[in-house]
C-alpha cells in the first residue's frame, strides 16, 4: 500500500500570504485546505513577519505536513520589495525549520510550468486548473491560496516523476540497464 504524504505548499508575501495544504497517496493527490494569511492590516513589517511565523507554525502543529513546498522569489524592478519578500519567505522557512519539515523551493516560473504546461501561465490559468485537478468547488477571493497549493501540487509532481520513471541515476547504469538501446 502506498504511504500517505502531506504536503505544505506556501506561497510567500507581505501582504498576503498563501497557503494550501495536500494529502498524496500513491500517484493521487486530494486538497486539504488552502487560505491566506492577510497582512496588509499590519502596519509594521517586523509584525508581519512575525505573523507569517505564527501561521507557518500552527499549519504544522495542525495538520502535521511531511514536507514543505514555497515558492522562491522572484527579481522583479523593486529591490525593497523583493528584500520584504525573501524575508516572508525566509521566517515561513524558519517556521517550518522549528518543526524538523524539510523544505523545497520552487521557482515560480517552474511552478506555473508544471500546473500547466506554460511558465508564463497567468494565476488565473493556475487557479482553474487546479480547481479541475483537484475537484475545488469554489476558487478562493485570494488567488494566493491557490499559488501556495500550486507551490504544493508542484512538489507532488516533481516527486511522482522521481518515483514512477525508475530511471537510471547515471549514465552507465542506462548503459548496463538498457545495453539493445545503445550504440556503440
Amino acid at each position: 500500500m502506498a504511504k500517505e504524504r502531506i504536503i505544505l505548499g506556501i506561497d510567500p508575501g507581505t501582504t498576503v500570504m498563501g497557503y494550501g495544504i495536500i494529502r498524496c497517496v500513491g500517484n493521487k493527490a486530494d486538497m486539504v485546505t488552502m487560505g491566506v494569511l492577510e497582512l496588509h492590516k499590519y502596519g509594521d513589517h517586523y509584525l508581519k513577519l512575525q505573523k507569517i511565523f505564527e501561521r507557518v507554525v500552527q499549519l504544522v502543529d495542525t495538520y502535521h505536513p511531511d514536507e514543505l513546498a514555497i515558492e522562491a522569489p522572484f527579481y522583479g524592478k523593486n529591490v525593497q520589495s523583493m528584500l520584504k519578500l525573501g524575508r516572508a519567505q525566509g521566517v515561513a522557512m524558519a517556521a517550518a525549520l522549528t518543526r524538523s519539515l524539510p523544505i523545497f523551493e520552487y521557482a515560480p516560473l517552474r511552478i506555473k510550468q508544471a500546473i500547466t504546461g506554460n511558465g508564463r501561465a497567468s494565476k488565473e490559468q493556475v487557479a482553474m486548473l487546479l480547481q479541475n485537478l483537484l475537484k475545488i468547488k469554489e476558487l478562493p477571493k485570494y488567488l494566493d491560496a491557490t499559488d501556495g497549493l500550486a507551490a504544493a501540487y508542484c512538489h507532488f509532481l516533481q516527486n511522482q516523476r522521481v518515483n514512477i520513471s525508475g530511471g537510471a541515476k547515471s549514465w552507465k547504469e542506462f548503459m548496463s540497464k538498457n545495453p539493445g538501446r545503445v550504440k556503440k
